[in-house]
């Protein structure tokens, strides 16, 4: 849910990045701000161990937070990089991995820096909850697409765009069930289907399957569907 922006660069809005910076303390509190991704991780978890291998793989984590989505990958076996350019997030995520005993490499650096520095690609890349924060989307798809090995595999997590999701994500669930701040999500920011799998192509990657998300905020039970109206996954691989 971490922007990637700040004051180091990359595809970045500053703002986005200081609305998350300044939550950063409250990141792992379960019944806190952050409640939605918490009950969001298994099932994202669950999605991506569906589709790739994880132990002993090299996998980034891009937007990683405080480090919801990069522990679980930690457990599930994998080798772990995670960046953010929230600093107070990655100030967070990597106090709460050395409590856990777990080794992920955090960084605070634009995913554009890692793709034009580093010469092998991951196995694995992650990119949930973000590219709805950052100003050229497409432009991000792009780079997540030259952080993967030929033959890696690419999971996204985003918002739609349409009448639905703004009354279930920004109306129901920021003004009328303060299940996320205000301001969270901007409505024009959302990203269609449509338009993702079009990005995707024009960075080289193939869209293998989508899934909706479907989160019931007075259960806390969150499911997979066919339906991707409002929250949903892709799997691509280059």
């Amino acid at each position: 849910m971490s922007a990637q922006a700040g004051p180091i660069g990359g595809n970045s809005d500053q703002a986005e990045v200081a609305k998350f910076d300044a939550a950063a303390s409250g990141f792992w509190d379960p019944r806190g701000e952050f409640r939605p991704l918490h009950l969001l991780n298994p099932v994202r978890m669950g999605f991506i161990s569906a589709h790739t291998t994880l132990s002993g793989r090299p996998v980034l984590d891009v937007g990683c937070g405080g480090g919801l989505l990069a522990e679980a990958l930690a457990r599930a076996g994998a080798q772990v990089s995670a960046i953010d350019l929230a600093p107070g997030m990655i100030e967070v995520a990597r106090l709460h991995a050395a409590e856990a005993g777990l080794s992920i490499d955090y960084r605070l650096a634009p995913a554009e820096e890692l793709a034009a520095g580093r010469r092998e690609g991951f196995d694995v890349v992650t990119c949930t909850e973000m590219l709805e924060h950052v100003p050229e989307p497409a432009a991000m798809l792009g780079t997540l697409g030259q952080l993967l090995r030929p033959g890696g595999d690419l999971f996204v997590s985003t918002l739609n765009r349409n009448l639905r999701s703004f009354l279930t994500a920004i109306v129901g669930g920021e003004y009328l069930l303060r299940l996320i701040p205000r301001g969270t999500h901007e409505y024009e920011r959302l990203i269609r289907p449509a338009e993702l799998a079009r990005w995707a192509r024009a960075a080289g990657l193939t869209l293998n399957t989508m899934a909706g998300i479907e989160l019931h905020p007075l259960s806390g039970r969150v499911t997979l569907s066919h339906d991707v109206g409002v929250n949903y996954l892709a799997h691509f691989t280059r």
